[in-house]
């Protein structure tokens, strides 16, 4: 049932859980696959359902059939780069799908990188942690309902409202960051903050990024909800779920620009980063697999047997600043294997 744009939201405090579920990177045999986990999680009590762009199905589209399919969990995007729409569609669009969850939306939006907008999306790679605050600011003002007369750096929107009305609740913008300027830009302006592939001593360097930048923004950190992304795989099996991990992280160090191999590199795993990078650059990915440890992937996820993979994420859910953990997922993971490591980590577990 399609649910009127100015409903009252269904707001985080609906579902008592602080653990969302990030769904899966790699596409799924269809829709109705990545729905059921989705409604999975909100049986099992997740207060969130992330959904990834990449190079598959987009985002909205999907995100609709969640919220259409589902009835109390939280949804959006995460993330969502601010290069292949314009501010004013994003804004349309988390308007609309404001509209029919009923009030659940949180928008993630982020530049991603260089090899994901010039060599799929065809645009240049420039001034991205401009371009993520000017982008935030329109789409702010296209969901408050008034007229957007607004005149950047990066861009110049005049004359634009939305034709219906905007929602009663706005939905609240998280941007994703990795190195130090793009999450003390999101502790200024942002109402949440994004983090993936980050060890423990990791976040709590970027949370005082963050609060820094709350601070330059005359804002009190609290109000900025941050997210943690974190890379689960559970099995009975252990080593298959190591390995999981392993191929996860491997592919995104070596195949996915510079971006993680410099994350990485930041948290004092330079060796690992360059050796991974060289040997998957090769065509070596044995020796890029090989070269990730289990204390890598201990440090950087929840991984392993259902007790192991839960002492894990207790202890990112702990870190002082972090609000929610996303129980996110390797990309080489089936279904079934995806729906176990859902029930493992559930909140009412």
């Amino acid at each position: 049932m399609v649910r009127a744009c100015v409903n009252s939201a269904m707001t985080d405090q609906t579902i008592q859980s602080d653990r969302t579920i990030h769904l899966p990177v790699a596409a799924r045999p269809s829709i109705s696959d990545i729905v059921a986990l989705a409604q999975q999680a909100e049986n099992r009590g997740y207060r969130r359902a992330w959904l990834p762009e990449t190079w598959g199905r987009d985002a909205p589209t999907v995100l609709s059939a969640i919220a259409e399919r589902t009835d109390e969990i939280g949804i959006g995007p995460s993330i969502l780069n601010v290069y292949s729409r314009s501010p004013a569609l994003m804004g349309q669009t988390a308007a609309t799908l404001q509209e029919l969850s009923g009030g659940r939306m949180r928008l993630g939006l982020g530049p991603s990188g260089p090899a994901v907008i010039e060599g799929w999306h065809g645009q240049s790679f420039e001034r991205p942690l401009r371009r993520t605050r000017e982008y935030v600011e329109i789409v702010r003002q296209v969901l408050s309902g008034e007229t957007v007369n607004y005149a950047g750096d990066i861009f110049t929107v005049g004359g634009f409202r939305l034709r219906c009305d905007p929602p009663e609740e706005t939905v609240p913008i998280d941007a994703a960051g990795m190195g130090p300027k793009s999450v003390e830009l999101a502790g200024r302006f942002a109402d949440g903050w994004h983090a993936l592939m980050l060890t423990p001593d990791g976040v709590r360097d970027r949370l005082e990024d963050l609060r820094r930048g709350a601070e330059l923004g005359d804002r009190n950190p609290d109000d900025v909800q941050v997210t943690l992304s974190l890379t689960c795989a559970v099995s009975e099996d252990g080593e298959r779920a190591r390995d999981l991990a392993r191929q996860h992280l491997a592919f995104y160090v070596g195949a996915m620009g510079t971006f993680y191999r410099e994350a990485l590199s930041r948290q004092g795993y330079e060796e690992t980063a360059e050796e991974v990078a060289t040997a998957w650059g090769s065509g070596d990915q044995d020796a890029a697999l090989a070269a990730i440890d289990d204390e890598l992937l201990k440090d950087l996820g929840a991984v392993g047997t259902p007790e192991e993979a839960r002492e894990d994420l207790q202890k990112f859910e702990e870190i002082d600043g972090v609000d929610r953990v996303a129980v996110s997922f390797p990309r080489g993971a089936q279904q079934d294997e995806l729906a176990a490591t859902i029930d493992a980590l559930a909140p009412d577990q």
